[in-house]
């Protein structure tokens, strides 16, 4: 295939969910051999699914989706199926790759080389951290040579090195590319279009440029659709004032007036829609356990991994009240296994008030029962089922955060991963936790929320506890000690 080959047309592609979840309604657009495109888009916007119309997973209810028959194409999924964190990594590169064990194994060296990432083998799943893991999804995909790459928000919870390794592999890339991420900065340092994905029309707007460029487009036309709109509402208002006065003059002047109302149709059949802005999550504020007089948490010792062994660190942290700490560190260190043990109380350095209420956000979202609907899963983080009053508070923090009529009713496993994330934080706001621990909490979530988000942890009055490697994020909050693992 050339350069100027066009590898995959979508022509009036419709699909949707039941009668309610349209994802999309004749979208059109084209992709090239050797393009690196962004796929941006509100939470559950429809991303993710449109990988799997490329993928062939699913198929479009109606129009036709064209791909060259010559292409190959493989996924970076967001996240490692929980099912597969049971294998060994040979085991999850085999399945992408089935292959003699010798072949194998030469693949598999050479492409976690490609993605910086040093494991044994034999090393399970499970084991591996966040970062990790995030890896080994992008060598999966990389093991099977594709001309098209999928990548589904590969950034969460690589750190600062991670980062960089993966955004120089993706500047190097030379085949094709198409990106699913918030994070802006990372998208425009390698991609040379945007496909936007309307949550309101369901329509994909294709863009030249990078991400910026598609919001000064936006701007530009959202302005100008405007003036168009304010200018039809003024011939509108005068045609409608001489209407008027025509038709009471009688006689010929009905005529008139009835014209002037045929332009007046036609006026108002010219008026466009606005394009509308992505929803943004409202401000939130996220209380503090009242019915604990005293809040304190001892950190005396904390345990790492380094060179692949544990090693037991001292520590000398006593905090309580409105205290934030960072916890830092590379990813495989621990910080993830660490910060579990104290919310799950096991820590062996670290003791806590009694009846301290822990709010947890797990980066991989598994303190979230899937089975649960959305609404089971807020009434059991308030404490059970309620009276009228409770239902509504209950109802007003889920819309706070995006969670519609729909969501309520849906099954926790079938929202996408950045719907996942406002639940979470739903959760805790209903929860009322006297310490916050948080592991990775801009995952997946569509950047306009993040300055509401860390506005909220900010201001938190409880003890809290933060891993994020997202330095723009982390630098809206207070934070008034780190803990580096590291040293």
């Amino acid at each position: 295939m050339s350069q100027n080959d066009t590898i995959i047309t979508f022509r009036n592609v419709s699909l949707a969910f039941g009668h309610e979840k349209t994802i999309l309604e004749e979208a059109n657009f084209s992709i090239r051999e050797g393009m690196k495109i962004s796929l941006m888009g509100q939470n559950g916007a429809g991303k993710s699914t449109l990988f799997k119309l490329i993928t062939k997973k699913i198929s479009p209810d109606a129009g036709e989706i064209a791909i060259n028959n010559q292409l190959t194409i493989a996924t970076a999924h967001q996240v490692i199926d929980p099912d597969d964190r049971q294998m060994t990594v040979e085991q999850y590169f085999h399945r992408a790759f089935p292959t003699e064990s010798h072949e194998l194994r030469k693949r598999m060296s050479a492409v976690l080389e490609v993605v910086n990432l040093m494991v044994p083998f034999e090393k399970m799943i499970n084991d591996l951290s966040g970062g990790q893991q995030a890896r080994l999804l992008l060598a999966a995909a990389l093991i099977q040579n594709p001309d098209l790459l999928l990548l589904d928000e590969p950034t969460n919870n690589l750190d600062y090195a991670g980062l960089y390794h993966l955004t120089d592999f993706l500047m190097n890339y030379k085949k094709s590319c198409i990106v699913i991420s918030h994070d802006a900065d990372f998208l425009n340092a390698f991609t040379q279009g945007v496909l936007y994905l309307d949550s309101f029309t369901h329509k994909i707007e294709q863009y030249s440029g990078d991400y910026y460029d598609v919001i000064e487009a936006i701007a530009a036309r959202m302005d100008k659709e405007n003036r168009e709109n304010a200018r039809l509402a003024k011939e509108i208002q005068e045609n409608k004032d001489k209407a008027n006065f025509f038709a009471h003059k009688g006689g010929k002047m009905r005529n008139v007036a009835a014209k002037m109302r045929e332009k007046i149709e036609e006026y108002e059949a010219d008026k466009v829609d606005v394009r509308k802005e992505d929803k943004t999550i409202r401000p939130f504020i996220i209380p503090v356990q009242q019915d604990i007089s005293d809040l304190t948490i001892k950190i005396s010792s904390f345990t790492v991994i380094e060179n692949r062994v544990e090693v037991t660190k001292k520590a000398d942290l006593v905090f309580g009240k409105n205290f934030h700490l960072q916890i830092i560190g590379p990813n495989g260190i621990g910080k993830s296994t660490f910060i579990e043990a104290l919310a799950t109380k096991k820590a062996a350095g670290a003791e806590m008030t009694d009846g301290i209420k822990i709010g947890y956000y797990r980066q991989d979202f598994s303190t979230l029962n899937y089975q649960h609907t959305v609404h089971d899963s807020l009434e059991e983080a308030i404490g059970g089922s309620g009276g009228a009053g409770t239902e509504e508070q209950l109802r007003a923090v889920a819309s706070s955060f995006l969670i519609t009529k729909e969501l309520m009713t849906t099954q926790v496993g079938r929202i996408s991963e950045g719907q996942k994330g406002l639940l979470s934080f739903a959760r805790l706001v209903l929860q009322k936790p006297g310490l916050l621990i948080l592991d990775e909490p801009t995952n997946h979530i569509n950047f306009r929320h993040l300055p509401r988000i860390a506005e909220a942890l900010n201001e938190y009055q409880g003890a809290m506890i933060l891993v994020s490697h997202v330095a723009d994020f982390v630098a809206q909050i207070r934070i008034d000690q780190i803990l580096d693992l590291e040293r």
